[in-house]
């Protein structure tokens, strides 16, 4: 049996559609089950458990074979990175009472790093944690999804100007679509290898700068886009006007500022797999209102 955590989000239903495309047998995990028809419509069995819940965790992942993880994100938290820490916390202890012979936990570019990379070092904490655990472990380390860029082009097609926090605006960095990471990792789940640590870094096709995005999005709407890079004072109003709470909001500017240092990227010598999905794909489903 194939438990999958965060069933309901782009990566978990992709992950899902992979495996029950194989035919595999899947357990999707829901906060709430008026969440889980398609899943259930799919053929999962649906267990009801909050990530805080440590016995509902646990019965989830009863009889599992395998376990993909993700942590949530308290984005509105008072404090972020101790709420996530206290998912992890809870998650691996229903993993130890369970003891699936395998486990894929869904990581962050930069998780290798020990310090100062801002809401990525929480990746590092998890990645930590679960290397406790007497199971066979895949990390799938996930570059910047692309489907972000849907917090600001809205107002790029209203304004024409594309605000970024990646600096310069010229700069290639890695990206990729949330539904190919959830692909790449029912890929992994049935590829049935068992090594003890398998680190594995997924981003899409290509890599691409800020200006490439402004003008694919110029190019689908017919008007002409800048790229701006935005100033590092203005980084957390925009962030919370977007409605990020104080203390994620800074964590997500430490990430940056690593970002545009350059330390955020694949592990030296990372094993690298590419999504099918390109930049300007994801992007036109997101402005179909736009256009």
């Amino acid at each position: 049996m194939f438990v999958v955590l965060g069933a309901t989000g782009k990566i978990g239903r992709a992950t899902i559609g992979e495996l029950r495309r194989h035919g595999a047998p899947v357990r999707a995990v829901v906060r709430r089950q008026n969440s889980a028809d398609d899943l259930r419509a799919m053929g999962c069995d649906i267990a009801v458990a909050d990530i805080q819940d440590s016995e509902a965790l646990s019965e989830s992942m009863r009889g599992a074979t395998a376990v993909q993880i993700i942590c949530p994100t308290g984005v509105r938290a008072d404090d972020a990175a101790a709420e996530m820490k206290n998912s992890i916390r809870t998650i691996v202890h229903a993993l130890d009472r369970n003891r699936p012979s395998s486990v894929l936990a869904i990581s962050d570019y930069g998780a290798h790093l020990a310090s100062d990379t801002g809401i990525t070092l929480t990746f590092h904490h998890l990645e930590s944690e679960l290397k406790k655990l007497p199971a066979a472990l895949t990390i799938l380390r996930s570059a910047e999804h692309m489907e972000n860029w849907s917090r600001v082009v809205g107002h790029a097609v209203e304004t024409g100007v594309l605000p970024s926090l990646h600096h310069p605006a010229t700069k290639l960095f890695p990206t990729v679509s949330a539904s190919d990471v959830g692909v790449i990792a029912g890929e992994l789940l049935l590829s049935g290898v068992h090594a003890p640590l398998n680190i594995v870094h997924a981003e899409g096709p290509d890599r691409y700068s800020v200006e490439d995005v402004a003008w694919t999005v110029g190019e689908l709407v017919g008007r002409k886009i800048a790229a701006r890079e935005m100033p590092r004072p203005d980084w957390i109003p925009a962030l919370a006007r977007g409605g990020l709470g104080a203390s994620y909001a800074e964590l997500v500017a430490a990430m940056y500022d690593a970002h545009n240092a350059g330390r955020i990227d694949v592990e030296p010598g990372g094993d690298v797999r590419q999504g099918r999905t390109d930049l300007r794909k994801v992007l036109a489903s997101m402005m179909k209102g736009f256009l």
